[in-house]
């Protein structure tokens, strides 16, 4: 199980990916897609050591997937819809929630949910010292 200390770096190392590719997809981004991003990338990197170290890697993915969208509508409901501070609307995308999930997007983060489990991996390998796992395809 991951240490206290290594949660809070690959917190920080989640945010910071997360805000680095909205900046390169919308151009800008907000604070709280730091904690957004960290957040989903801790939850992505427990999946493999508390759920089955032999799940499939797009079981992984839909997981991830899931985990996302689910912290993105929670983040989302919080941020745009209680506070006010109007973040991101999805409210013009088809198959959306309140504006702030859409089908589009959680298609997107099942893809990015391999860079993310890669990455934690390469982290507990380089950061951590653990051995690197093998995945499973089927």
């Amino acid at each position: 199980m991951k240490k206290t200390s290594e949660l809070l770096i690959l917190f920080i190392i989640g945010g910071l990916v997360y805000n680095g590719l909205e900046l390169m997809w919308r151009g800008y981004s907000h604070w709280t897609m730091s904690i957004l991003g960290g957040l989903s990338f801790i939850i992505i990197g427990l999946i493999n050591e508390v759920v089955d170290k032999k799940m499939l890697i797009q079981k992984q993915m839909f997981l991830g997937c899931i985990v996302i969208t689910s912290v993105e509508l929670l983040c989302g409901m919080i941020c745009n819809y209680w506070l006010k501070m109007n973040i991101w609307d999805y409210s013009n995308l088809p198959f959306n929630l309140y504006g702030q999930i859409c089908l589009y997007s959680s298609i997107l983060w099942y893809f990015l949910s391999l860079f993310a489990i890669w990455l934690d991996d390469i982290c507990m390998l380089v950061l951590f010292k653990r051995p690197f796992p093998k995945y499973r395809i089927k």
